[in-house]
């Protein structure tokens, strides 16, 4: 096996069986019967579709490993309550809450994982991503509810949370950019 899905070539062409079962179900669905005729239209769609308009090999640049992606889950996890819990303190307490704008400098060069990361840190309350400087591997961030001079404890969660998402979700290149692989 060479990792790539079944697809047997008709003139010449590759047709990916995958998707043409993928464009078969949505045929199906978008015509809302079930029937042995939408079926065989489906995979006939789907066949001509995928033979038609060949899709370019992709390699979104993720890989997931099973260990560090649960614990990035149960960190992120509980990186929601904490967070939570604080930003429901600051709501109920009189007078502003202490926020900031901290910039962030990332050590990968991943732009897939940079969102990833700049996801989770969005999904997070309490913090959220102004800015992305890309060429400069920096995020601008708003954090909410954290008092005093916030800019290492953030820089350290960041950093942090960017060595989660890069071992559970990276290549080995991206690995051995952070020294984690």
């Amino acid at each position: 096996m060479n990792g790539r899905p079944p697809a047997p070539r008709v003139l010449g062409r590759r047709v990916p069986l995958p998707l043409v079962a993928w464009l078969a179900l949505v045929w199906v669905t978008l015509w809302g019967d079930v029937s042995p005729g939408n079926v065989l239209g489906g995979i006939a769609a789907g066949a001509v579709v995928s033979w038609l308009l060949p899709l370019p090999a992709l390699d979104p640049g993720i890989r997931l490993r099973p260990l560090p992606l649960a614990r990035f889950l149960l960190c992120f996890g509980w990186d929601l309550v904490i967070s939570t819990v604080r930003v429901v303190f600051y709501v109920f307490r009189p007078g502003p809450p202490p926020a900031q704008l901290v910039r962030v400098r990332l050590r990968t060069s991943s732009e897939p994982l940079t969102v990833l990361i700049m996801t989770a840190l969005a999904n997070v309350p309490g913090s959220l991503v102004v800015e992305a400087y890309l060429a400069e591997r920096c995020l601008m961030l708003h954090v909410l509810g954290i008092p005093g001079d916030a800019t290492e404890k953030v820089r350290e969660d960041v950093t942090a949370l960017e060595s989660r998402v890069v071992a559970a979700f990276g290549t080995r290149a991206d690995r051995e950019e952070l020294g984690t692989a």
